[in-house]
């Protein structure tokens, strides 16, 4: 409720619907006491806390990273940890600790996020069979609740809106749930963000991820270097898996990239995972798709982005590795034809949204259009391998991470 008070991202233009979300949240406050307005006051204060760095990071965009690092440290430093607070995105676990050391500033041109690092208490179950050596009817389960600490990390923004990638992650969401249903063997993972206020939010690390960008920095040349030296070498039982999952991820991330024309696929929204799957973030040009595409977007194509060197990963454009990406790929399209209504509804559902990715029903049709729906399934799988086609080694795609290099020096290669 608070996050959709105003349509803007410094809480300037209100939202028509502000007065009612105002009703309704002093509502729910003031029924509030004890022990649970003081949790509130807690969470609420916590999260604001720490969100807020992110905000006093702001006149210190020009400025070096130590600086950037100096000044986060400093307002850690200043955190106290209530009893029993949790990050917004993940109210699984209660926050214990912070490791006050380990705020990292993120790479933005005009916005100052930062990483954050802090200790969470979850709890799993283990079921264990007592009787078990009998073999009888005497066996019984038994279900023993532990503890156990963990260290997470989370990235904070101030000044962006996090809705959009709320509602991309959503749909990818739904996306995995269906490939699922079917037993497509792909992999999508929808990551946790969560919108705490107009401009502000909290977003989950994929956790034991390298973006390429930051390997373009530490001077990797190409991805089949960075799964050699992970992995092993090709022959290797680790590498072949760490490729199969780069290659069954690959498909699952270019049908939701076509779909939802996500846009902004420069090296620093990619990441490759402990496993070797691919991982795309920051969905904040989402359906960019559905406006008018700004100059610097026209760069990129609408397909999706499939560069040489993730073919030679695959094991080059004649492989059994890249005819499997382009197998699944297809099967993935056809996987998620069926449901498009749904999907479809799902969005719409934010039309009446001041969201800059929305704007009126033209936006519906064009997505539509993208699921063929009048075409037979054969017609629709040869269609996906004419998008596939279209994006191999596009030379709009080289171009924007060009720009992308010139602009903000993000490394491609």
């Amino acid at each position: 409720m608070k996050a959709n008070c105003y349509k803007d991202d410094a809480s300037s233009v209100e939202d028509s619907l502000k007065p009612t979300l105002d009703r309704m949240i002093d509502l729910i406050v003031d029924s509030l006491s004890g022990e649970a307005k003081d949790f509130y006051e807690k969470e609420f204060g916590f999260f604001g806390e720490v969100t807020s760095i992110s905000g006093k990071l702001k006149p210190f965009i020009k400025k070096t990273k130590p600086e950037k690092k100096a000044k986060i440290d400093e307002e850690m430093a200043k955190i106290h940890v209530e009893v029993g607070v949790y990050l917004p995105s993940n109210p699984d676990g209660k926050v214990v600790d912070i490791d006050k050391k380990s705020g990292r500033p993120l790479q933005s041109h005009a916005k100052a996020p930062f990483m954050a690092t802090f200790k969470v208490r979850k709890e799993r179950v283990t079921v264990i069979t007592e009787g078990a050596e009998t073999l009888g009817d005497d066996a019984q389960e038994k279900e023993i609740v532990e503890e156990y600490d963990t260290w997470q990390q989370a990235m904070f923004k101030v000044g962006d809106d996090c809705r959009q990638d709320l509602l991309a992650l959503q749909i990818i969401a739904m996306f995995k749930n269906i490939f699922n249903s079917v037993g497509l063997t792909v992999y999508l993972f929808p990551y946790r963000v969560t919108a705490t206020a107009p401009g502000c939010g909290v977003i989950d690390v994929v956790p034991n991820a390298t973006s390429r960008d930051e390997m373009g920095r530490a001077k990797v040349n190409d991805l089949l270097d960075f799964f050699v030296a992970k992995y092993g070498g090709e022959d290797t039982v680790e590498f072949q898996k760490a490729r199969l999952n780069f290659i069954q991820s690959m498909a699952a991330y270019s049908v939701a990239c076509y779909i939802l024309q996500i846009k902004d696929r420069h090296n620093g929204n990619i990441l490759i995972d402990g496993e070797g799957h691919i991982v795309h973030i920051d969905f904040a040009n989402i359906v960019a798709l559905f406006v008018a595409f700004t100059s610097w977007i026209k760069f990129e194509p609408n397909s999706f982005k499939l560069t040489h060197e993730m073919v030679v990963l695959m094991g080059g454009r004649y492989s059994q590795g890249y005819q499997l990406f382009q197998q699944l790929t297809v099967k993935a399209f056809l996987a998620i034809r069926p449901h498009v209504d749904q999907l479809v509804s799902t969005i719409q559902l934010m039309l009446d949204t001041s969201l800059p990715s929305f704007k009126g029903e033209p936006t519906m049709k064009r997505l539509k259009d993208r699921f063929v729906p009048g075409y037979t399934e054969r017609q629709a799988a040869e269609f996906m391998m004419s998008i596939i086609r279209n994006a191999h080694e596009n030379v709009r795609s080289t171009a924007y991470d060009e720009f992308q290099r010139l602009q903000n020096g993000i490394p491609y290669k």
